[in-house]
């Protein structure tokens, strides 16, 4: 494991002066070449690959022509600006882009590089996209022997490779009317992040059948999971226009994502650590109006493979309104019921998200949920108080939380989150702990270019009714960390 831990050392702490050094070479090439030289373009195939990658990097670099006409949408007006923000959009699950909205994904350099070749003329043909991200972090910690339930740096004082990400998709076209259109998604995930994101019957024997008592996190290192794989289908003459997954797909509600870039912050919410991530089945999307979208859907459990004996069928519903000046937006969801006992992670939960626009540059989201499993062996009345699992009976358990983002735009390049919640794990089934927790970070983005992100943040979280940081042995715990993500 040492070689992959130099590995994400030195690319954080290469990346940073790199990008600066792109930013600069930008600059620089505004004023012009040099007399007598030559500059490569991305798209010269004369030169070769890594040629046009480096290439597709130094243009990225460069700022972004103001006067570039905006793609035509069929929705209200972005919310927010991104960059800095993770997205412009108000939070929708179960859909690239909420529907009317137009294909957003920046051009990276991946892309750039091959867009001479007969590959890239079929991708663009095709409206085949293939890119993704390099994420290591480092963090510094008062805990010693882990970080938990802080993720996703588990593991404290080190350098992590948090994810590698390689992404195919084909985006369905929503802003039009006339057609039948379709998409495709395909996520292949390496890296330490897969210990939270693994699907039960989906290469989960790297995670399930590898304890690792001298770990924080049970399971292999580093592993492979792929994350996300569905296909859309958009049915303009429905309604506004629905779609329809088909696959594995997120968790729709959340304010925070399983992806690096798409997160205000660098750390997860204990609110967002311990509840659904990845749901497999069938979700369709439907909107009414600018104003009002709903959603239903039908799958089979959370994080649990429809093949897989775990797998229990699971209903999901959500309405989506925003305010007609799009200065609120409510986002409530039953994002899984059914009426069975608890079975791998089969927890019933109820949640609402609601966000507020200050101003273009000022906007708050927060999101509140109950969660809970029935007749979790272990749980029942029986047990001993604050501690969980000591029950000879089964019974009911679960938690609530809420959590509030207040985000900023400082400039086009930086932008600074506070986040803050409360959480109350009521039976310790959730987090391993029966106590209430709160926690507190404070972050900043900052964009050196299109292709890379830098996210410095300290955090502070406690523990009220039991000392269960650092394996039991303080009520508190202080950390300092940053990571980069690079684009490609």
């Amino acid at each position: 494991m040492q070689h992959k831990k130099a590995l994400a050392f030195a690319l954080l702490f290469a990346l940073a002066p790199a990008g600066k050094a792109m930013a600069s070479q930008a600059a620089a090439s505004d004023l012009g070449p040099a007399p007598g030289a030559s500059v490569t373009a991305s798209d010269d195939c004369s030169a070769g690959f890594v040629s046009r990658l480096a290439a597709a990097y130094r243009e990225n670099a460069q700022p972004a022509d103001p006067n570039a006409p905006a793609p035509k949408r069929r929705a209200m007006e972005s919310p927010f600006d991104s960059a800095p923000f993770p997205s412009a959009e108000w939070q929708l699950g179960g859909v690239a882009y909420p529907i009317g909205v137009p294909n957003l994904n920046s051009q990276y350099p991946l892309e750039k590089a091959l867009s001479c070749t007969k590959l890239g003329h079929w991708m663009k043909d095709n409206r085949i996209e293939v890119y993704g991200w390099i994420n290591p972090s480092v963090n510094i910690s008062s805990s010693s022997h882990t970080n938990y339930p802080l993720s996703y740096a588990t593991r404290p004082n080190r350098v992590e490779f948090n994810q590698f990400l390689f992404r195919i998709e084909r985006v369905p076209d929503t802003v039009q009317t006339d057609h039948i259109d379709w998409g495709m998604h395909l996520d292949i995930l390496y890296g330490y992040d897969y210990h939270y994101t693994t699907m039960k019957g989906v290469f989960s024997n790297q995670l399930l059948n590898n304890p690792r008592a001298d770990q924080p996190l049970a399971g292999k290192t580093y592993g492979v999971d792929p994350m996300l794989f569905y296909i859309d289908v958009y049915f303009p003459s429905v309604a506004q226009g629905m779609n329809v997954r088909v696959g594995r797909y997120l968790s729709l509600p959340d304010i925070e994502a399983q992806f690096s870039p798409n997160n205000y912050l660098l750390t997860h919410s204990i609110l967002y650590t311990v509840d659904p991530y990845t749901q497999m089945g069938v979700m369709t999307t439907t909107k009414l109006s600018d104003q009002w979208t709903v959603q239903l859907g039908v799958n089979g459990g959370n994080d649990v493979a429809v093949w897989n004996h775990s797998s229990r069928p699971s209903l999901q519903a959500c309405v989506r309104w925003v305010s007609a000046d799009n200065n609120d937006m409510l986002y409530p969801c039953i994002n899984n019921w059914n009426k069975s006992d608890y079975n791998y992670n089969n927890i019933q939960m109820y949640v609402a998200t609601w966000g507020h626009r200050f101003s273009k540059n000022v906007h708050m989201l927060t999101e509140a949920y109950r969660i809970y499993g029935r007749n979790i062996p272990g749980y029942g009345a029986d047990g001993i108080p604050g501690v969980p699992g000591s029950a000879s009976t089964a019974g009911q358990a679960g938690a609530y939380g809420v959590v509030n983002y207040l985000n900023f735009e400082l400039d086009p390049k930086n932008m600074l989150s506070f986040r803050n919640e409360y959480y109350r794990d009521l039976q310790g089934q959730r987090t391993g702990f029966a106590t209430r927790y709160s926690s507190h970070t404070l972050g900043l983005t900052h964009w050196v270019s299109q292709d890379l992100e830098l996210r410095p943040e300290i955090r502070y979280e406690r523990s009220y009714d039991q000392p269960i940081y650092d394996r039991g042995r303080r009520n508190y715990q202080m950390t300092a960390l940053m990571d980069a993500i690079l684009h490609y």
